[in-house]
């Protein structure tokens, strides 16, 4: 077991090493003086290379990463040019946002897949897993942007059940901020929902087919007792995988919603950043978001022991 831990959590290192290097990589690339951008067009040369010695950037690019690294290990994060307040408070304050959004999508997500994808498993090639293909394919086909812009006309100018954007903040009450999340967690889930509920239909129909399963049906076990108590754990890894991978979808896919939205959650932060060239806000949200899928996918591995202790086993 400590072997298996450690190979996963040394993957887990490396790999977010990998994506600081990419990310700091990517922003020195970007078209651009971000002191020219601060300071107008209209400022003097000399103006705008005292603020780039300021910012540190008259220095070595591979310095700047080492202290921004540097920083970052030992908690202390540089003011965003923009907002003038570290970046750590911009973080925290819309953490608080994105993150239960992307997770409340990501249950709308789980719910929607599993009862689909139970449902037309066991109705093969009948009436209603045709339906439930048909209606996963719709989703696939819809852009969550677009989808939004439809909820949006239909429950909020039509209806007027919700608002059509913001935030009310978590001191207006759990309710009223879940109701206002309500719809881009819709958004986001619909399409994600929609390949789960394909996948795990035949992750399911794929496990029916093998040779246990004929056994215990042989043994006089119902279809239904064995799909629940057979088939379906034996269905979770390969589900468990597209599980994460979707998670870190819906982590990214914030970006776009929560602007349709008018959500003040890290997506839209990171929005706005890339359009003041606010580099400082971007290259740490960008590294918060790696970090978070690395995190996910570490405790999907983790899990797939679990479900599965013979993966455990072969890596020990």
């Amino acid at each position: 077991m400590s072997v298996f831990l450690f190979k996963r959590l040394l993957t887990f290192l490396v790999t977010l090493l990998a994506a600081s290097m990419l990310t700091f990589a990517a922003l020195e690339l970007l078209p651009g003086d971000p002191a020219l951008v601060i300071l107008g067009i209209d400022a003097s040369p000399d103006a705008v290379a005292a603020l780039s010695r300021e910012m540190g950037f008259d220095q070595p690019a591979w310095l700047r990463y080492a202290r921004w690294i540097g920083g970052l290990l030992q908690g202390e994060f540089a003011d965003s040019y923009t907002y003038k307040v570290p970046v750590w408070e911009l973080i925290r304050d819309r953490l608080i946002i994105t993150v239960p959004l992307a997770v409340f999508a990501m249950v709308l997500t789980t719910i929607f897949a599993f009862l689909l994808g139970i449902y037309a498993a066991s109705r093969h090639n009948r009436p209603g897993d045709v339906l439930v293909m048909g209606f996963s394919q719709l989703g696939i086909a819809v852009p969550n942007f677009w989808l939004a812009i439809l909820l949006i006309v239909l429950f909020a100018v039509k209806l007027g059940w919700f608002k059509s954007g913001g935030f009310p903040g978590w001191d207006a009450g759990f309710w009223e901020a879940l109701k206002a999340l309500l719809l881009p967690a819709i958004a986001l889930a619909t399409v994600q929902g929609a390949i789960l509920a394909r996948f795990t239909r035949s992750s399911l129909l794929e496990v029916m087919r093998e040779d246990f399963v004929r056994t215990a049906r042989a043994k006089g076990l119902s279809r239904r007792a064995v799909l629940w108590r057979h088939v379906l754990r034996n269905a979770l890894i390969p589900v468990v995988t597209i599980m994460g991978l979707q998670f870190a979808s819906l982590l990214a896919g914030t970006i776009v919603v929560e602007n349709v939205f008018a959500i003040p959650g890290l997506g839209r932060l990171i929005f706005q950043s890339i359009g003041n060239r606010d580099i400082v806000v971007v290259r740490d949200v960008v590294l918060m978001l790696a970090a978070l899928v690395v995190a996910i996918n570490f405790l999907v591995d983790l899990l797939y022991a679990v479900i599965d202790p013979r993966l455990k086993a072969h890596d020990i």
